[in-house]
């Protein structure tokens, strides 16, 4: 047979009864089409999210983190970074460059508290404010802005508003964990004994020392090297941790006196002007008649100045996801200044790039102009393993669905099977009159690559109308009650999707090439059969 006539037999055996169509024909196209309509849908749609999910984190993110460690590993905070700033703002192809401080806080809001993530944001440059005002959610909390001014305006999240039933102009207190550490080291410090009992062993031959042996005379005084170790012993008591403030106060008093004197090298002596006993004595006395119950009742009292929260007020909401790790509010710099206890200091010095997929290259024109200590991040090193956990994802699905594929191909081989047997008396006459094995598979072969190729075609052609149409088909589920991508899991109203040619492409020939090996077992089987059996019953 030639090649023609084994095709038109092939066609001609998709429509055993020349209808339009047959049933198990459009069985078999149907579920190739499925498979690689789902495939390229899910595909796309995860494209898509990865796309965007970028696109809205490089809005606000840095693109590059400076950050200075003195030691190589514990970040150190950052005091002279005005001129860090204006040296990498120098440098060509940087867009933006500004103070960045991310920590996190203490929510009390309508007696509820959790703990929350915040981002500094410098009111006064015009690219991070952009970046903001490009995620707002104008569309649920119109009259949203990024303009949060010096100090007490924020703005939240989506996922925070929602949870605490917050709307644009509500005031929430924040309170510092910093302020928590000094809460817990100052109730440590009244679990203690007084100073002069816990360290008696030291104090008591100060005491000693102040009362017996210091005779000042008009000249001052003159102390020994063994005396002056008496004294030296007060530098460990002053850095234990948990002392009471009052009483640190004190041992640092004595301390400063013990610092002013002056040191005679080859005698080895310490001279102390006149005076400085009294001074010295006034302290310790200080010391030793503190009564405890006085000094715990001082160090609660002074709690109160420690824990007072921030007052602040919503100005704007951005829609956040689920999906993606975004702080849960943004505050300006002064405020997350105060929070983090950094004082005039940051974490760090962001700049944004004209092309943030070029940071890793952009990092080399960076180093020259910092010194030893410097440390640079991408954004990439940031969100690294947020990336790598939608590629795993993606790939995942790709795994995952292409099973959907490969069940239709062997589903489209039992229907081949069948058309076989159904056919075995036809393969019998085409032996008869000559045909080989060869030209025999070639039937059947051509039979599921018809198949393939129609599945598939039909598959990508539909794929696109439904991510076309991906906004329209989620409305119809809203009304139906039935909404699995709701803008609270993904942070978008309509699912996104980006469509890649050459992707889907590759899942139309994947569906082809299974189609076609489907085929060819059945196939192989019909050119296998003897011809005598299958004209027995003619």
């Amino acid at each position: 047979m030639k090649k023609s006539f084994s095709l038109m037999l092939a066609w001609r055996y998709l429509n055993p009864r020349r209808a339009w169509i047959s049933s198990i024909t459009m069985i078999s196209v149907m579920g190739v089409l499925l498979g690689v309509l789902v495939l390229v849908v899910v595909m796309a749609v995860y494209a898509g999210l990865e796309r965007e999910q970028k696109k809205r984190l490089l809005g606000f993110s840095p693109h590059l983190l400076l950050q200075y460690s003195e030691t190589g590993e514990r970040m150190t905070e950052i005091q002279d970074w005005g001129s860090v700033v204006e040296r990498m703002q120098k440098i060509p192809g940087v867009v933006a460059c500004y103070a960045h401080i991310e920590d996190n806080a203490v929510l009390d809001s309508a007696d509820l508290q959790r703990p929350v993530q915040y981002q500094a944001v410098d009111s006064n440059d015009a690219v991070q404010l952009k970046g903001v005002e490009e995620i707002l959610d104008l569309e649920n909390y119109p009259g949203s802005t990024a303009d949060m001014g010096l100090d007490a305006r924020v703005v939240v999240s989506s996922l925070m508003a929602e949870q605490f039933g917050w709307q644009l102009g509500d005031k929430i207190n924040l309170y510092s964990t910093r302020n928590f550490q000094e809460v817990l080291k100052a109730y440590k410090s009244t679990e203690q004994d007084l100073v002069r009992l816990r360290f008696a062993d030291t104090l008591t031959p100060v005491k000693k020392l102040v009362d017996e042996q210091w005779k000042e005379t008009a000249e001052g005084y003159t102390m020994s090297r063994a005396q002056a170790n008496v004294l030296n012993e007060l530098y460990t008591v002053y850095e234990t941790d948990d002392l009471r403030e009052l009483e640190r106060t004190s041992i640092l008093g004595m301390l400063q006196v013990y610092d002013k004197a002056t040191h005679d090298v080859a005698a080895d002596t310490f001279h102390f002007s006149a005076g400085s006993k009294d001074e010295f004595a006034r302290h310790l006395n200080e010391l030793w008649s503190n009564e405890k119950d006085k000094l715990d009742a001082d160090v609660l009292k002074n709690l109160k100045g420690i824990i007072l929260p921030r007052e602040v007020e919503i100005v704007g909401v951005f829609q956040a996801s689920q999906m993606v790790k975004m702080p849960d509010m943004f505050v300006p710099l002064t405020l997350a200044q105060g929070l983090s206890g950094l004082g005039d200091g940051v974490q760090g010095v962001a700049l944004r790039i004209e092309d943030a997929y070029q940071a890793d290259a952009f990092i080399a024109k960076i180093l020259p102009e910092l010194e030893p200590g410097w440390m640079v991040f991408t954004w990439a090193d940031q969100y690294a393993q947020f990336f790598s956990l939608i590629s795993q994802q993606r790939v995942m699905m790709y795994f995952v669905l292409s099973f959907i594929v490969l069940i239709s191909a062997f589903s489209m081989m039992a229907v081949m099977f069948t058309v076989t047997i159904q056919k075995k008396k036809e393969i019998g006459v085409m032996k008869a009159l000559g045909s080989t094995p060869g030209q025999i598979m070639r039937v059947f072969l051509y039979q599921g690559t018809i198949l393939g190729v129609a599945g598939s075609l039909l598959g990508v052609v539909l794929g696109r109308v439904v991510i076309y149409g991906r906004g329209s088909l989620q409305e119809v589920l809203r009304h139906l009650g039935f909404d699995p991508f709701s803008a609270r899991l993904t942070g978008f109203k309509v699912l996104p999707a980006y469509m890649d040619w050459r992707e889907q492409v590759l899942i139309g020939c994947m569906g082809l090439v299974l189609c076609m090996i489907a085929s060819f077992v059945p196939a192989y089987f019909a050119s296998r059969s003897d011809a005598a059996k299958s004209l027995r019953n003619l």
